[in-house]
This record gives structure tokens, sequence and C-alpha cells, in this order.
């Protein structure tokens, strides 16, 4: 027996008439599991799958949603007002926010 096998036993069992694109499923478990956390792969496996059967999506439509959480899983780690091309770690992010975050029990020079 092989993962396609596996793949069409299990939606026997459990009622279902899918198909599974499992090299799309299988890269997306492993890129959550490198970037976000060792839980995350099949977290993100099995909510693609729910999101995808509560939308009714096709092969195009689980398509874009893995895209989507894709992208998500790429970009984890890094700040969302972070500007890729600025390496100061100063208090740039302050500015950005519109207020200060800095310790106020700091003395100022």
């Amino acid at each position: 027996m092989n993962l396609h096998d596996w793949i069409d036993e299990l939606c026997d069992v459990l009622d279902l008439e899918t198909e599974v694109d499992e090299g799309l499923v299988g890269d997306l478990a492993e890129l959550a599991s490198d970037t976000v956390d060792p839980a995350a792969g099949p977290i993100t496996a099995y909510l693609l799958g729910y999101a995808a059967g509560a939308a009714g999506a096709g092969p195009a439509g689980v398509e874009a949603l893995a895209t989507r959480a894709q992208e998500l899983a790429e970009r984890w780690d890094k700040p969302v007002l972070a500007d890729p091309d600025d390496h100061d770690d100063e208090t740039e992010a302050d500015v950005e926010l519109g207020f200060d975050v800095s310790d106020e029990d700091e003395e100022e020079e």
C-alpha cells in the first residue's frame, strides 16, 4: 500500500467523494511545520481541507486557498510593518505605529 491507496481508503471510511493533491497538501504542511511550529503542519492541512469543504472548492479553489496559507507561512516571523529594505533595528516601528513603545523609565541623555 502507498499514500494514494491510504487516501482512497480514508476517503471511503470518511464517506468522502473528493480528490486530494497530496503533494500540495504535504508541501504546505511541511512549510508550516518549518516556519511556524511543528504542530502547525497537520493543523494547517486540516484547516485547508475544512476551508475547501466549507467553500465547496474544486481543485483550483483548493490551490488558491493553499497559496494564501503558503504566503502567510512564508512571512510568519517577519514583522507586519517591516520594510524589507530596512535592516535598522532602531525604533522605526514606533513611528509607523504612531506611538512610542520605548521604556518610559529611561533617563533622557
